[in-house]
């Protein structure tokens, strides 16, 4: 029997049955849509994580004290050792140490929150520089300007804020040239950046920057940093920077050339990597999960299979009596399980698709994510090539067992 006559009669078998049908697809289109939505929200975690990351600038370089972080057990002492100082901040800041250097920021975290009069607001504060910051961002200034290198100097107690902070703290009122609270200590606010929501996973509109040596002076009373981000000329200095700075550091550190470094350097194509191992890892280890949904799919292929074959014994009788072979029997049952797993798996992606945009589009509405929508196409593939594979491999015991029947036996069959 030719191939197309031999689709003809399978297509004829199923149309024939539609309740099994129905419950056979649904088996399949679960697996199928669990698999496929989990490849492409795992996808847009990666493009999203990755767009955040990226969004520093790849001339962007920043170290951080303690060793590098192997694990979640490392993760106290990057917290707590004190390892940069103002010193090591001269020592970068010397054209023959790092000669690409273009800009850096030391930076001190601070309590978050801030308040004007009866008014308080939990924020993003940190002390450093908010020029370094507004250029490695690329922000904008709506109102007054950004404290310079002088006022850093001398330790002014000036802030710049965003603009949530400025709507919470002044509501529709001017806020350059008024005070807010920040550690207990009295600031003047000179800017306010414009509205930028989130910025390299940080939200901008809810940042407060005041100057480091103010900080330093006047809240946390240390003379500590808790990173120092650098920015390079251009993306191409980077590794040569990355090595300048680590030896500036080495030394100024007094370590030999077996000692660990008490400090880590982050450069974003290699957090950009780290970043995307992980999300990677994690998306295939649940597609692994997942994809036991479709070996359940299958196997209620095989049972629904075999029912049919068993109310349809007498249609194998018939067949045979007028001439139809084994061969013809087994390949007319198995091309119904391979039309059945991939007319599911179809029904799948366009179900899963339809879910994760749907997805993607909340959590874009109603978080400060860009979420992005992301359609795996190599993951939809293999999906519909699999769930056609687990057609023939659950069709085929059904298939032969009616190919098997004894053509007498099955005419008499009620």
């Amino acid at each position: 029997m030719k191939l197309h006559h031999a689709a003809h009669q399978a297509l004829r078998g199923l149309s024939a049955h539609p309740t099994w049908l129905g419950l056979a697809l649904l088996g399949i289109a679960i697996g199928v849509a669990a698999v496929v939505s989990i490849a492409s929200l795992g996808e847009s975690a990666r493009a999203l994580v990755v767009g955040e990351i990226e969004g520093l600038g790849a001339e962007t370089v920043v170290v951080r004290p303690g060793r590098e972080p192997k694990g979640l057990a490392d993760i106290p002492d990057l917290l707590l050792t004190q390892s940069l100082t103002m010193q090591d901040v001269a020592a970068l800041q010397r054209r023959e140490n790092v000669p690409h250097l273009q800009d850096l920021m030391p930076t001190v975290f601070l309590p978050g929150l801030v308040a004007r009069k009866t008014e308080s607001f939990r924020a993003h504060v940190f002390g450093g520089d908010a020029n370094f910051f507004k250029k490695a961002l690329s922000l904008e200034v709506k109102e007054g300007v950004v404290f310079s290198k002088e006022e850093i100097r001398a330790k002014r107690r000036v802030a710049v804020i965003g603009s949530r902070v400025r709507d919470e703290l002044f509501g529709g009122a001017q806020a350059v040239g008024k005070r807010i609270t920040v550690g207990g200590v009295k600031f003047r606010v000179v800017g306010v950046f414009a509205p930028a929501g989130q910025v390299a996973f940080f939200d901008v509109d809810r940042a407060v920057v005041v100057p480091y040596t103010a900080a330093q002076a006047y809240i946390t009373g240390t003379r500590y940093f808790n990173e120092i981000a650098l920015r390079f000329k251009s993306p191409e200095y980077v590794a040569r920077g990355v090595r300048d700075v680590a030896a500036t550091l080495r030394e100024r550190h007094r370590l030999g050339p077996n000692d660990e470094p008490d400090f880590n350097i982050v450069t974003q194509q290699a957090l950009v990597r780290q970043v995307a191992t992980i999300v990677d890892a994690l998306t295939v280890f649940l597609i692994a999960v997942v994809a036991v949904a479709l070996v359940v799919g299958g196997i209620g292929i095989m049972n629904i299979m075999l029912v049919s074959v068993t109310e349809r014994t007498r249609e194998v009788g018939v067949r045979k009596a007028v001439g139809a072979t084994d061969r013809d029997i087994l390949l007319q049952f198995l091309l119904e399980a391979l039309l059945l797993t991939v007319a599911g798996g179809i029904a799948g992606v366009v179900g899963a698709l339809g879910l994760s945009y749907l997805a993607a589009r909340a959590v874009a509405r109603f978080t400060a994510l860009d979420w992005p929508f992301v359609v795996p196409w190599g993951t939809v593939l293999l999906a519909v090539f699999v769930a056609g594979m687990i057609g023939l491999v659950f069709g085929l015991y059904p298939a032969w067992k009616a190919a098997r029947k004894d053509p007498v036996a099955a005419l008499r069959h009620e």
